[in-house]
């Protein structure tokens, strides 16, 4: 009696102290092949700063299709190693139906998807969102990426893919303090803010915005340098004046400071309006005074135009019915329409993106490192300026043996050790923060002043990411921003983008094909199994005790 006693206390003792260790010690194991689960180094500093609740309200909750029961699934799973990894962080999924138009004024829109069960086709409305609140703040965190994908599958890799980013990224914005600050640059005949809006209303979100004009450096040169070099990166959007020499020389210096740029420049004068308008324009080289500076840096912007087979389109009149114009949307080779570099974070899982009269890029050899980001197909054709371009050749059949002038750079990402222009030069005026080189510094050239212009509709800007003509959809917009973000980004976020996950699909064809087998193996073999088993089992035992 006394030994059970004991047993019995010892067994009270032993799990008394596995549950002070199992409180002590917390360890998750993460067991999938390509460690999905893993938090990176970048998401586990981010979060080691959270020292008040966050908010997470996920939109994946309700009746949708299997899929993205999956996505459901990844994220769940996703959130709760955010929630082990920091405990203010809590997570709550919610079913979207009841307050549809509430979360469409909140910017959450929905997304329409074709589903296919049982061999048939059918129409789901899904919203694939989550909302982050910290403090008063609130940010939107899309779970599904804009990239033009072959399937829904390909779409759901992608979106699981993508989690780690959204998210890090998000809390990331939410919790900073200290915000980044942009400046957008004007003074040389820079894009209208209009027509820069759906763009910077974007970058808007995460730092702070002001434009900044180089007109002052003519009065007060030394004071524009100072001011200038408190921004962490200048946008320059389309100038269409000539740059003077103390203008050059103020955004090198910034440059040589360590200030990111972001460059969308037109080395040729072609405007698509007074085309359209008129039916034919004179396409010339443009002067900005920017060349030897870019040369400097290792890129020449030509003076080119660039036609490519894969391009975008554009509506043009082409009758009436009745008193009605009627239009058809026709390929337009002087729009190329260009996929990103897919091994980079700035370009994967992005749209194609349309430039407009683009320009061709040709890198210098220098200790600069050059990735390109934007390139044209193989099918390409170069056409030297001054020229005149007609509308009416869009009626011509293009000729393939004409498009041979194969790949052209159009957007390039440059990082390194900068020089400056003026290293061995005279400079335009004097300065006491004089650099003659940046260390580990980085810009963006991209050779289409256009690409980041959005349309008007009844005197509103409209989405870059559409065509308020073609109802065509484009990368740009997410191009521009995941550009911003690489060139501001000091946690080393944007890598976070380039994790690649192997998710296994099932194949919807053959699992309807077996459907009956496989029903029968999950379902009627069991009982089966089970029914003859007790039928031996009461065989045997009747015999024996009989």
């Amino acid at each position: 009696m006394n030994k059970n006693i004991r047993n019995i206390g010892l067994l009270l003792i032993g799990l008394f102290v596995l549950n002070i260790i199992n409180q002590s010690f917390y360890k998750r194991f993460d067991l999938t092949a390509d460690k999905r689960y893993t938090l990176s180094k970048t998401t586990k500093s981010i979060l080691s700063t959270l020292k008040k609740p966050l908010f997470i309200t996920v939109y994946l909750e309700g009746d949708f299709p299997s899929e993205f029961k999956r996505l459901q699934i990844e994220t769940q799973q996703y959130l709760e190693e955010l929630a082990a990894e920091n405990s203010n962080i809590k997570i709550h999924f919610e079913n979207p139906d009841n307050q549809r138009e509430e979360l469409i004024k909140r910017g959450m829109m929905p997304s329409q998807l074709t589903v296919e069960e049982n061999g048939k086709l059918s129409e789901a409305i899904i919203f694939p969102w989550a909302e982050i609140v910290f403090e008063e703040k609130t940010i939107n965190v899309s779970l599904l990426p804009n990239a033009i994908v072959a399937s829904q599958e390909e779409q759901l890799q992608k979106a699981i893919e993508n989690l780690e980013y959204s998210f890090s990224n998000a809390i990331n914005s939410i919790t900073q303090k200290q915000q980044k600050s942009v400046a957008i640059i004007t003074g040389n005949g820079e894009l209208q803010d209009i027509y820069q809006y759906s763009f910077l209303s974007e970058v808007a979100k995460k730092h702070k915005l002001a434009k900044f004009t180089l007109d002052s450096v003519a009065t007060n040169p030394q004071q524009t340098l100072q001011d200038i070099t408190n921004f962490d990166l200048a946008i320059i959007a389309k100038p269409t004046e000539k740059f003077t020499s103390e203008e050059k020389f103020t955004l090198d210096q910034f440059i040589t400071n360590g200030g990111k740029t972001l460059w969308m420049l037109d080395n040729v004068q072609a405007d698509q309006d007074s085309l359209l308008s008129t039916g034919k324009m004179l396409a010339y080289p443009r002067d900005l005074n920017l060349t030897d500076l870019l040369f400097s840096y290792g890129i020449r912007i030509n003076t080119t135009l660039i036609k490519d087979l894969y391009s975008a389109k554009i509506p043009l009149a082409t009758g009436t019915i009745g008193n009605q114009t009627q239009f058809q949307n026709l390929d337009w080779f002087y729009h190329p329409l260009v996929s990103g570099n897919p091994n980079h974070a700035i370009t994967k899982n992005v749209s194609q993106v349309r430039l407009q009269f683009a320009n061709q890029i040709d890198t210098l050899t220098n200790n600069i490192k050059k990735t390109p980001l934007l390139i044209s197909s193989p099918l390409s054709q170069k056409v030297g300026t001054p020229t005149i371009i007609e509308l009416q050749s869009i009626a011509e059949e293009p000729e393939e043996k004409n498009y041979i002038s194969g790949n052209q750079l159009f957007a390039v990402l440059l990082e390194g050790d900068f020089n400056s222009g003026y290293k061995n030069r005279i400079k335009p005026f004097e300065t006491a923060i004089y650099k003659g080189n940046a260390t580990k510094n980085k810009m963006i050239v991209i050779a289409d002043g256009d690409v980041g212009k959005n349309q008007i509709l009844k005197g509103q800007p409209t989405d870059l990411a559409f065509d308020k003509w073609t109802n065509e959809q484009f990368g740009n917009k997410d191009f521009l921003l995941n550009a911003v973000d690489y060139l501001l980004d000091d946690a080393g976020l944007m890598e976070l983008r380039n994790k690649t996950l192997k998710i296994n699909i099932l194949d919807k064809q053959k699992a309807f094909r077996e459907r009956t087998f496989w029903q029968f193996l999950n379902v009627v073999f069991p009982l089966i199994l089970l029914f003859s088993f007790g039928f031996v089992f009461n065989y045997l035992r009747k015999k024996k005790y009989s």
